[in-house]
């Protein structure tokens, strides 16, 4: 049953990935932190099982996404190798940081993390499409990277709603921002979800079918189902408004913000 639950989750979590273009951890985080307290879990650790085991899922997501992209000729690679060193350091940091919050505090950080996400997507400026891009020093990109390694850890993000401004911030043109944001999700994902199995393991956090802070059933379950749903996401995003899209989608997240925001209050 648990099984089940999880690949259901994978389905709707893929499929909205694919369908508003934006990295699943947003959706599965809150996902699995519902069906983590109605499976009876220690208040204290659900919201930490639920961040290491999106990241977890992510790894393989972010596969087929940089997978696709390449493809398109869309990733930076040169971007990628600067931003690299900074996201692994900065992802195993923030996977130690969410360790030593409570879940309250968890709850509540994320909470006006995903409302400033959704403000953004609601009224954020156009994206142009074609300007002169002037990135920083490879110096100044391994801090950008370790600072957005950091905040995707604690956040159980890949990184996506943090890497595509830095890059537009610097004249990054959209279509190549999402393609090597993309490909920087592998390696915050692999970091942040090993530093969730290593402080989990050293937290001993006694929960079934897990190792650390990631939970294995829920690993396969999402990842299996999200991977092929992400496809058809992306297929019914071209026949909807984007404009739409992206104000639908920032509903949803105003409405999780807000239900963490009161769970941590409360």
């Amino acid at each position: 049953m648990e099984l089940i639950i999880f690949l259901a989750i994978g389905a709707l979590a893929g499929f909205t990935a694919g369908l508003f273009g934006v990295g699943g951890g947003l959706i599965i985080v809150p996902l699995l932190y519902v069906v983590f307290t109605h499976m009876g879990y220690e208040p204290e650790v659900i919201m930490h099982m639920a961040l290491g085991t999106s990241l977890a899922t992510i790894i393989v997501t972010s596969i087929s996404s940089l997978i696709a992209h390449h493809r398109n000729g869309a990733v930076i690679w040169s971007v990628f190798r600067n931003l690299t060193p900074g996201l692994i350091i900065g992802s195993f940091l923030g996977a130690g940081i969410a360790g030593l919050l409570s879940g309250a505090n968890l709850q509540l950080i994320i909470g006006v993390f995903v409302i400033w996400v959704a403000y953004k997507m609601m009224f954020g400026t156009r994206h142009v499409t074609d300007q002169h891009s002037v990135l920083p020093s490879a110096f100044k990109q391994f801090y950008a990277g370790t600072g957005i390694g950091v905040a995707s850890a604690i956040f159980g993000i890949g990184g996506g709603s943090l890497t595509v401004p830095y890059l537009n911030h610097y004249g990054v043109v959209m279509q190549r921002a999402v393609g090597t944001s993309a490909a920087c999700g592998l390696p915050i994902a692999i970091a942040g979800a090993f530093g969730f199995i290593f402080f989990g393991m050293k937290e001993q956090a006694n929960v079934p079918n897990s190792i650390g802070f990631v939970h294995i059933y829920a690993f396969l379950g999402i990842s299996i189902m999200s991977f092929f749903t992400a496809k058809l996401g992306a297929k019914a995003a071209h026949v909807l408004s984007p404009i739409m899209l992206k104000k639908c989608f920032a509903v949803l997240l105003f409405t999780v913000g807000c239900f963490f925001l009161i769970k941590g209050l409360i």
